[in-house]
């Protein structure tokens, strides 16, 4: 029995599975978000334009998500925070991160999915990257005719600058 690629340390057929097959619907919007995970890595994109919700279904481009989904090798999914999204809730937010490789370079997918129930079903409704935080030097500039923060003696310039 194989784990689940979701990487919630579960067998497959007791995690993903079934709701891949079709065999039972997501409980909640995290359970959505690792199927559809699993989707990408197994190269089911038939559920990933089912698991769309279907006020967004007019744009879905399905070849370009099949390319992404089969030229990538999927590495592992990190579920980072959810916000409601649980069995009384209607609608949910995942944020994740999905690691994969894509033209042999590694990358980091990091999102902020949302997810709406509809009927007692969970959809994917959208997402928005999470972009890096910018961080701000907080140490005194160094001046070109300052002594170098190396210890060497010299001034800046004629040294690390």
């Amino acid at each position: 029995m194989s784990l689940c690629l979701c990487g919630s340390s579960k067998p497959a057929d007791d995690c993903c599975n079934p709701i891949l097959n079709g065999d039972r619907q997501a409980v909640t919007a995290e359970d959505l978000m690792r199927a559809r995970y699993c989707a990408f890595a197994s190269g089911r994109v038939d559920f990933l334009s089912s698991s769309l919700h279907p006020e967004h279904r007019d744009d879905h481009d399905v070849e370009a998500t099949r390319r992404w989904a089969e030229n990538s090798t999927w590495l592992g999914l990190r579920i980072v925070a959810s916000e409601q999204g649980g069995e009384q809730n209607t609608d949910g937010v995942v944020e994740f991160i999905a690691t994969f490789k894509e033209k042999g370079v590694v990358r980091h997918h990091h999102e902020r999915s949302n997810f709406s129930r509809v009927d007692g079903e969970w959809f994917f409704v959208d997402g928005e990257p999470v972009l890096p935080e910018t961080r701000v030097n907080q140490s005194p500039k160094i001046g070109r005719n300052d002594p170098c923060p190396c210890g060497s003696g010299k001034k800046y310039k004629k040294c690390c600058g």
